[in-house]
């Protein structure tokens, strides 16, 4: 049954799907950068560093280090990005939740005010139909 709020209800069932799909994204862009990290993690601890050997060996190694160190940190802030997005995207996803179970309740409450006013109009004519049965009853017992 087609009320005023069921385009709305639609709408915001839309606006609901959509936000689940951003929270799902988040969610996997949030593992990606978890994985991420503990990759170049496990890569700073493949670097083997030199026993002895010439000054410039220790230098490039030191400079991976660094380097390696460098992604290990891109990585915590791409963490901490993708953590604070999600929680962005679950913020939205439950005002985007409220929003269609308001509609949808006010939706529910106009169908049934629509069903109780069917009632009272077919208790109306029933009243009526029984009240006109009851009339030429009594109008055929005056004439008998």
């Amino acid at each position: 049954m087609k009320t005023r709020f069921s385009s709305l209800v639609t709408v915001k069932k839309n606006s609901m799907q959509k936000s689940e799909r951003v929270v799902q994204n988040a969610n996997k862009n949030l593992q990606n950068s978890k994985d991420a990290l503990e990759e170049s993690i496990a890569q700073l601890q493949q670097i083997p560093t030199p026993e002895h050997g010439v000054i410039s060996d220790f230098l490039a190694n030191r400079k991976l280090l660094e380097l390696q160190r460098g992604v290990i940190e891109h990585n915590k802030e791409w963490v901490a990005y993708a953590q604070k997005e999600l929680l962005e995207a679950k913020k939205e996803l439950q005002e985007a939740m409220i929003e269609y179970e308001k509609f949808k309740y006010l939706d529910l409450q106009e169908v049934e005010k629509f069903l109780m006013q069917q009632k009272l109009k077919e208790a109306k004519d029933l009243d009526e139909v029984a009240l006109m049965t009851h009339s030429r009853k009594q109008k055929l017992q005056e004439v008998s």
